[in-house]
């Protein structure tokens, strides 16, 4: 099998995400960060392209508002990548929506994404899945990601139960799941992460199911 070319993508890790209303609850923040920072360095010693995204809002909008100390990467971030690294600003969900990231890939001859970063449950999420359309195949890391807890109308849940249950969903079909730990030392021998897929999970589940 030939090994993955892979590209590794760092999501929004900005500052909203350590303080005010979109503060990331699971896992540990500074846990996240730290293997975010670990998950650069070594793509960076091996040579591997590294993507730096930012989300941005327009002016009067409360969060993400370029420009706004919210706004900025975290300064673990900054200090970690090289000032040559891809950088690119969003306004939707995905980073490939209304952005070169998948031009930019394939000129990287680039066919596997690595997700690093925030928020689980909203721009990695949707990240993931634009990119089964686009034809990269994608890795997210657990513990270098991160989700808020949420209620709304429809219910609510916990940061780590929707964090879990994400990571779940995206081991079924759209994202092969790891830890960084696990990332660096399919790195190390450039070999694939295993993925399940929909038909098996589901089979997996209803055994699982039936144990309780």
């Amino acid at each position: 099998m030939t090994a993955p070319r892979r590209a590794l993508v760092i999501v929004d890790v900005q500052q909203e995400y350590f303080e005010g209303p979109l503060e990331i609850q699971y896992p540990p923040r500074a846990e996240s960060l730290a293997n975010v920072v670990n998950a650069v360095e070594t793509a960076t010693a091996r040579d591997l392209p590294v993507l730096v995204v930012q989300h941005h809002m327009p002016q009067g909008a409360p969060v993400f508002v370029e420009g706004t100390a919210g706004w900025s990467l975290h300064p673990k971030i900054e200090e970690c990548i090289d000032p040559a690294t891809k950088r690119v600003h969003k306004q939707y969900g995905s980073v490939f929506a209304g952005t070169d990231v998948a031009q930019w890939l394939h000129a990287h001859d680039v066919d596997t994404i690595t997700i690093v970063g925030y928020m689980t449950n909203n721009c990695d999420l949707a990240t993931a899945v634009e990119a089964e359309g686009l034809g990269f195949a994608t890795e997210i890391l657990s513990d270098a990601t991160g989700a808020i807890d949420l209620a709304n109308e429809a219910g609510r849940i916990t940061a780590e139960s929707l964090h879990t249950a994400l990571m779940v969903l995206l081991q079924s079909n759209f994202a092969a799941v790891s830890t960084t730990a696990e990332w660096i030392e399919a790195l190390t021998s450039d070999s694939t992460l295993p993925k399940s897929n929909l038909v098996q999970s589901a089979i997996d589940g209803r055994s699982a199911a039936a144990l309780f």
